[in-house]
């Protein structure tokens, strides 16, 4: 599994409840040694999780969730943009709010540099993820500081599923050694568009058992490095017409899906998939489906979660794509708004690129769960689902 709680460090004082979940934590806590500063980014630790502690080492779910306060639950549930150039901001906000996740978009170079991404660890009472979109390409996050990657139909048209699987492993230790625990890759989307489009040359094939097998090494890979990956964009983003960064994208419809797109998903996940381990998470996309979806997109469509769920059997930790800075959703809904509809309609965690407006969207969150607008089970769950994607518990 994952190694990223070779960044958990010991829960700050002060709080009851605080000590009480450290409490519960402390069998891995204490597995933790002290990482050495430097400039260079260190070699992967050993996982310290269930991989070799062992799984009936780690405190149990139920426990760790019945131990947090309700606001402290809907923060796991979101994934919040950051300013990479500003590490200090960037701990605050982490400190201040407690987010389930943080999300490394450009230049991030100050903060996967230098350790800086301990000191934000450092905040995180609950092992915090630390996201990107590091696909390879045109979407890369880590090649200024450790090499360039090809993109998915260059490593479909060049080289073989085990070569890309090798290639997998070493983007993950790379990854991993600066501190990222989650990569928002690969994508799973099929197509022919030109190389510029929006998905173009970050499809692997318009073949969806050539996207299946090479989306399978690349993830393969990783997860061997330790870090967790996401499928992505479900249910299809690549035949789409139209871009969700820049306002309505449809489709083709469920049924055409079906056959193509939405076969790599049923390959990876289904039971006896090579990914279907929980190891991996799927991101639904901001997009209008006929049949599927009515006057919303996927991603704030209950119908949407309901077929990965029930027609993939997939019980692993479900994202949304972006919704503070894609016109698909911006162009309507506020932040907090669109946070509570994804995450009433389905979605695990709620990502955000643009930053920061965590208080306001924890604020509405919990007037939702008051007012029983959100399920207090079926957030229980949600949680449940993040906290085994971050390996915190069993």
């Amino acid at each position: 599994m994952p190694s990223r709680s070779r960044f958990l460090l010991p829960a700050r004082p002060g709080r009851a409840r605080a000590c009480s979940l450290a409490a519960l934590l402390a069998a891995t806590m204490a597995a933790v040694t002290a990482l050495p500063a430097a400039a260079a980014p260190p070699a992967p630790a050993p996982p310290l999780t269930g991989a070799n502690l062992g799984a009936d080492r780690l405190p149990r779910c139920a426990a760790v969730v019945d131990a947090m306060s309700p606001r402290d639950k809907l923060a796991q549930r979101l994934m919040v943009g950051v300013d990479a150039s500003d590490p200090a901001t960037t701990a605050e906000t982490v400190r201040a709010t407690q987010v389930g996740g943080i999300f490394v978009g450009d230049n991030p170079t100050q903060l996967l540099t230098n350790q800086a991404l301990r000191g934000v660890q450092a905040m995180a009472r609950i092992p915090l993820a630390v996201s990107v979109d590091d696909e390879g390409g045109r979407v890369q996050r880590i090649d200024a500081l450790d090499g360039n990657m090809p993109s998915a139909r260059v490593m479909a048209a060049q080289m073989t599923p085990a070569q890309v699987k090798e290639q997998g492993l070493e983007r993950g230790r790379e990854q991993l050694a600066r501190g990222i625990t989650m990569d928002l890759a690969p994508v799973v989307d099929m197509g022919n568009q030109p190389a510029n489009a929006v998905i173009g040359d970050r499809s692997f094939s318009t073949d969806p058992d050539t996207v299946a097998t090479y989306a399978a090494a690349f993830a393969e890979g990783e997860r061997e490095a330790g870090v967790f990956t996401v499928l992505k964009h479900f249910p299809g983003h690549g035949r789409a017409v139209g871009d969700s960064h820049k306002g309505k994208a449809t489709t083709p419809p469920l049924d055409q899906l079906r056959t193509d797109d939405l076969r790599p998903y049923a390959t990876l996940l289904g039971p006896g998939g090579p990914l279907a381990d929980g190891r991996t998470g799927v991101l639904v996309g901001h997009l209008d489906v006929p049949g599927l979806t009515t006057d919303l997109p996927a991603t704030l469509t209950p119908a949407a979660y309901h077929l990965l769920r029930t027609d993939y059997g997939f019980d692993g930790l479900v994202l949304t794509d972006d919704l503070g800075a894609m016109k698909a959703i911006t162009d309507t809904f506020d932040l907090p708004t669109a946070v509570e509809r994804a995450l009433t309609a389905g979605a695990d965690m709620a990502l955000w690129s643009s930053g920061g407006r965590v208080t306001p969207v924890l604020d509405r969150l919990e007037q939702d769960l008051q007012a029983g607008r959100i399920d207090p089970a079926a957030n229980d769950a949600a949680v449940t689902r993040v906290l085994k994607a971050k390996q915190v518990c069993s």
